[in-house]
């Protein structure tokens, strides 16, 4: 007796995986293939990488309609890979892009479920909560934590569960609005700033707990995480909503109000 096949993956015409990569090794065939199995459409953004995976996708994708891969011919950073990537998108229809690493730290699993509800509620912004196993490095556990305090403090407490865990859906049109308004969000300061802008623009946040898995070298892992440098750009983006948000504040506090008394 043969065993059963898989599930076919869900098809949308208005929701599509967005994968945004530069030089990731082999592993952004592992994470493909997972976000393939799951979903329909699945797009991949080559942000400029130099280490021969642009080809290796363009062949999967020739004989997958499924799958369609865009090149950046210079590396533009993660926001930039995106805002590429959903204003192709919005030429097509699409409403909606869940983001997602394409290292093979984010649970492909947990499309359907992100995607469900985001088709349940499409004017929230669903936002992964990391739930990180032994792999994780301690430092970039503890690390996270100021960036949530910042981004708590920076939405009056308007339930930004995780502020840098990249797995997430965003509406399109409301991400595009907000980064073609100023330059910055385009490097590593794109997750963060993403949800405290879209939060500020009126959008619900809903936080849904999902895995990461940090991959050792030996593993196929790979980091481009610079400490020095994306901790400055970190400080001077909330540095920069800080300020923002003092301006921002009344109507902050009235959509606390007001949600206070739901």
């Amino acid at each position: 007796m043969s065993p059963p096949s898989a599930p076919a993956p869900v098809r949308s015409a208005t929701h599509l995986v967005l994968i945004p990569s530069y030089n990731p090794g082999r592993k952004v065939f592992e994470t493909v293939q997972g976000a393939r199995q799951q979903w329909d459409p699945v797009w991949v953004v080559v942000d400029g990488s130099t280490d021969g995976t642009a080809e290796g996708l363009r062949r999967i994708a020739s004989t997958d309609p499924g799958l369609r891969v865009l090149v950046l011919p210079e590396n533009r950073g993660k926001g930039a890979a995106v805002l590429h990537g959903i204003s192709a998108a919005a030429a097509e229809g699409y409403t909606h892009a869940l983001t997602m690493d394409s290292d093979a730290q984010h649970p492909a699993a947990s499309i359907p479920e992100f995607m469900a509800r985001s088709m349940a509620e499409p004017r929230s912004i669903v936002l992964g909560v990391p739930v990180f196993d032994a792999s994780a490095p301690a430092l970039r556990v503890q690390g996270r934590k100021l960036s949530n305090w910042c981004t708590h403090l920076e939405t009056v407490g308007l339930d930004i569960g995780d502020s840098l865990y990249g797995f997430r859906v965003y509406p399109i049109a409301d991400l595009a609005a907000v980064m073609r308004t100023q330059p910055w969000m385009r490097r590593f300061d794109f997750d963060p700033e993403a949800a405290v802008r879209l939060v500020w623009r009126g959008l619900e946040a809903v936080n849904i707990r999902a895995p990461v898995r940090y991959l050792k070298r030996d593993e196929g892992g790979v980091s481009h995480f610079n400490y020095y440098r994306d901790n400055a750009l970190l400080t001077w983006m909330h540095t920069r909503l800080v300020v923002e948000c003092v301006v921002r504040l009344p109507v902050l506090l009235w959509r606390k109000v007001t949600a206070f008394r739901r």
